[in-house]
């Protein structure tokens, strides 16, 4: 029998925040000291949350936060509070970082909900009723029950509040006309707690992912150099016991972090799996580490590639069978490809890259590698990261946004995510829950076959956000654009006869730089 998880209350929420996309928030916002000494709260936003994809009459949860400009938030025994609260001598962080809420502190409004054609649910709801994940919790944290669509289709759930007429769009919701034989799913696989270079415990970390920016898939990936064997073995008693199939998948994993070879992260299949430190003989070098990753079914993951001063080099060493993933987009910025005509974002640049070891360098070099968003979180907000509004160390003056990871499974469970995983069913965002489908005569994302036809290539996307353009990338060049300019798309590029083996990816742009990669097709000459 599982332990119960301290932190959990009676309101959980789902998955799909859209927090950095949909939510304007003023140019400077407002961050106070933590004694929380500032002017009244007010609301500012409201984050919608739901699934990506269900069937036709199938019920679901709808999560709902009302927010305000983001404070520091003071710590307190977890058994007096009454809000998410971390900022004390236990969770300071060696880079000087502090925790931002930006849930308002008490809130007993009520919302409006409504929803396009096919809408079954809530009309209203009061948040003096319920409560937030914490026991005492007062803030407008809730997570909703009985929604569903009658109709197929592309479906929005709005909430409205009608004092201020603040409106929060969910994320788009796929509704199939019978049950999905696969789904889409959103996770974060690297994240950092106080026991390494970030802030809050493990329990606080998972009940975040979880409970607060709802993400279904979780990976507390700390700097294992850092934890003992018995840190370790506590890291993984609190993951297995989050994880809870069909609600929210938890893996076990740590982060190798070798200034000589680069930082990589592995994810374990199940309950158990060593620690693999770079300071230890058995998994000093990269093959030892990929040797250990076989031994025990463990994926290999590429992080940040193109970030220099972390000793990444794509010539160091890769292998195949373990290393599957790579960071194409994290808070460092867009891992993708170096800056140039027709690829230049701004605010999404790395800020100090290494050149040749971006992730279209590795494609280049034959790697097949499924690409991923990641936060590599240290500010205790996985998912749902304020990482931007630190206003110290000097080494964070330059951290974007997270992203996220977008996971096409058949279940929520861990056997399910970790194929999918392995198989590089998944794709990034920087933090939008833009829905993504992109496929080469019906290969999805992450395939490979043979072929001496035709190519005919088809891409299908759904947000929240307006899709400004949409290219088609073969070899790290963009050989095709479309340019719908709306929130809603689908794409036939031009097929071309294959001539030889190759590969293809596409990139998304959205409004305000917001972007998403698919992993690549590799299509080979029979």
């Amino acid at each position: 029998m599982k332990r119960r998880n301290f932190l959990r209350g009676s309101s959980l929420l789902l998955s799909s925040s859209i927090l950095g996309s949909n939510l304007a928030y003023a140019k400077k916002p407002m961050v106070v000291g933590s004694a929380g000494r500032s002017e009244e709260k007010k609301p500012v936003g409201i984050a919608v949350t739901a699934p990506s994809t269900v069937g036709i009459n199938e019920r679901f949860s709808l999560g709902i936060r009302v927010l305000t400009n983001p404070f520091n938030s003071k710590w307190i025994p977890r058994w007096q509070r009454t809000q998410s609260t971390v900022d004390g001598p236990f969770n300071e962080s060696s880079r000087g970082i502090h925790y931002i809420e930006n849930v308002l502190p008490g809130w007993e409004g009520t919302v409006n909900i409504s929803g396009n054609e096919g809408y079954r649910g809530l009309n209203s709801y009061s948040f003096s009723e319920g409560k937030g994940p914490y026991q005492f919790d007062k803030r407008p944290v809730r997570r909703l029950e009985g929604f569903s669509f009658t109709t197929p289709g592309i479906k929005y759930i709005n909430v409205v509040d009608p004092v201020t007429g603040i409106t929060g769009l969910s994320n788009p919701i796929v509704v199939e006309g019978s049950a999905p034989k696969e789904r889409l799913f959103w996770g974060e696989l690297h994240c950092h707690s106080f026991f390494g270079d970030g802030i809050r415990t493990p329990e606080e970390l998972q009940s975040f992912a979880r409970d607060e920016s709802f993400l279904d898939i979780f990976a507390l990936t700390d700097h294992v150099e850092a934890l003992s064997d018995a840190q370790w073995n506590y890291f993984r008693e609190v993951c297995n016991t989050f994880d809870e199939p069909g609600k929210f998948v938890s893996f076990n994993g740590g982060e190798w972090t070798s200034a000589q070879y680069g930082h990589h992260n592995f994810i374990y299949p199940g309950n158990e799996g060593p620690i693999l430190r770079c300071t230890d003989p058995d998994n000093d070098t990269l093959e030892k580490l990929y040797a250990s990753a076989k031994k025990y079914g463990a994926l290999i993951i590429a992080n940040h590639p193109a970030s220099a001063g972390w000793g990444f080099d794509w010539m160091k060493g890769h292998d195949p069978e373990v290393e599957r993933l790579v960071e194409v987009y994290s808070n460092g910025g867009s891992y993708e490809m170096p800056s140039g005509p027709g690829h230049d974002f701004p605010t999404r640049k790395v800020k100090n890259p290494s050149p040749g070891n971006y992730t279209v360098d590795g494609l280049k070099k034959g790697f097949r590698l499924g690409m991923i968003g990641t936060g590599d979180v240290h500010d205790g907000r996985p998912g749902d990261s304020l990482h931007a509004l630190q206003k110290s160390p000097e080494s964070y003056k330059d951290i974007l946004e997270d992203g996220l990871m977008g996971v096409w499974a058949g279940q929520l469970t861990r056997q399910s995510v970790f194929n999918a995983l392995w198989n590089r069913r998944v794709y990034g965002t920087t933090n939008n829950r833009t829905w993504l489908k992109f496929s080469i005569n019906g290969q999805p994302m992450g395939s490979e076959f043979s072929t001496t036809g035709k190519l005919n290539i088809k891409v299908e996307a759904a947000s929240s956000l307006n899709i400004q353009r949409v290219e088609l990338i073969k070899e790290g060049e963009v050989v095709q654009y479309f340019e719908p300019g709306k929130m809603q798309m689908v794409w036939d590029p031009k097929g071309e006869s294959l001539r030889k083996d190759t590969w293809y990816y596409v990139r998304l742009i959205m409004d305000n730089e917001n972007l998403a990669w698919s992993s690549p097709v590799w299509v080979n000459r029979e």
